[in-house]
């Protein structure tokens, strides 16, 4: 009767504790982290020694890019349970931002930041995020430093046995990184074969705008968008036309529709999808439109460098 008691009154405690700790979730997916900072630490106050609490808010400085504070919070995870996986990966993560800020003191990172994201990958034999930081690491560091073409295909082959398009993408991912077009272009399309994702689309399209190939990341977008049917797909084809000056008349039509079907879902905000019609209008030497879009742009958006850069363009025409 006394255990049937105690189980009565802790289960409460165990919904709410549930319940509080899924509203952080909910907050870090709105890409609220302050909120979520704050929600979490009012947690931890009464549930100190919550580990889930205390990798939130880990999260939630690491969002924030608060990346000393967040090195604190994961490596004390790391002490508390070191067979846990996920902890040593977001250890290594953290450390290599910070590392990326601070170019003279990066060195001294990078030891931790291979062995974090190593023993991870041993702990935790399907851990596919721990292996495609493994994959990248190897390829950016210097010889001198460790970097090996071959340990990241090692990594690569990994993880294609545990999902074969992330496999596919690494392999795309070290061939372009190694400036091999062609054999990046086929796993790229590789991928997209197998998967179809917007992530494969993405990855082949912004591999092409990086080889000044736009024709082909147009072409590419009309793909994943015949697939998913994404209104955001409108907006990057009208990004590609506007930025390199190409199928400006369906770059126009596409900006067009984006804007008649935005929800804040879509992700960019209209005043961008105005920039870009400012700057097809600009291409086009249509001035007046150019400074219709581009005062919308701004009235939305005031502070935004590009934005102002433009309306000095237009003026000129």
């Amino acid at each position: 009767m006394k255990q049937l008691l105690f189980f009565l009154v802790l289960l409460p405690l165990t919904c709410f504790s549930q319940q509080a700790l899924e509203r952080v979730e909910h907050l870090l997916e709105q890409k609220e982290f302050k909120t979520a900072e704050i929600a979490v630490k009012k947690y931890l106050d009464t549930h100190p020694e919550d580990l889930k609490a205390k990798e939130l808010l880990g999260d939630a400085y690491g969002h924030q890019k608060q990346w000393d504070r967040a090195i604190e919070v994961y490596e004390n995870l790391v002490e508390t349970k070191p067979n846990v996986a996920n902890y040593h990966y977001k250890y290594g993560g953290v450390l290599g931002m910070k590392a990326l800020e601070n170019k003279f003191k990066a060195v001294g990172f990078i030891g931790d930041v291979k062995d974090a994201f190593l023993k991870a990958a041993e702990l935790d034999k399907t851990h596919i995020e721990a292996r495609w930081a493994l994959v990248e690491l190897y390829m950016q560091l210097p010889g001198i430093f460790g970097g090996s073409k071959s340990k990241s295909f090692q990594y690569a082959k990994e993880l294609e046995v545990l999902s074969t398009v992330d496999g596919y993408l690494a392999k795309g991912y070290i061939h372009e990184y190694d400036d091999e077009p062609e054999l990046a272009e086929k796993y790229y399309k590789m991928a997209i074969a197998e998967g179809g994702s917007l992530t494969c689309f993405n990855k082949l399209t912004t591999f092409y705008e990086t080889k000044k190939q736009p024709e082909k990341a147009i072409k590419t977008i009309e793909q994943a968008n015949s697939k998913h049917q994404r209104n955001a797909l409108h907006y990057q084809i009208g990004k590609v036309s506007a930025e390199y000056n190409v199928q400006l008349e369906k770059g126009e039509k596409c900006l067009e529709i984006y804007l008649n079907n935005y929800s804040a879902n879509d992700g960019v905000p209209k005043a961008w999808a105005h920039y870009r019609l400012a700057q097809i209008h600009t291409h086009k030497n249509n001035k007046l439109q150019a400074l219709k879009f581009i005062d919308l742009a701004i009235a939305e958006l005031p502070k935004i460098k590009p934005f102002k850069v433009q309306k000095d363009k237009i003026l000129q025409l």
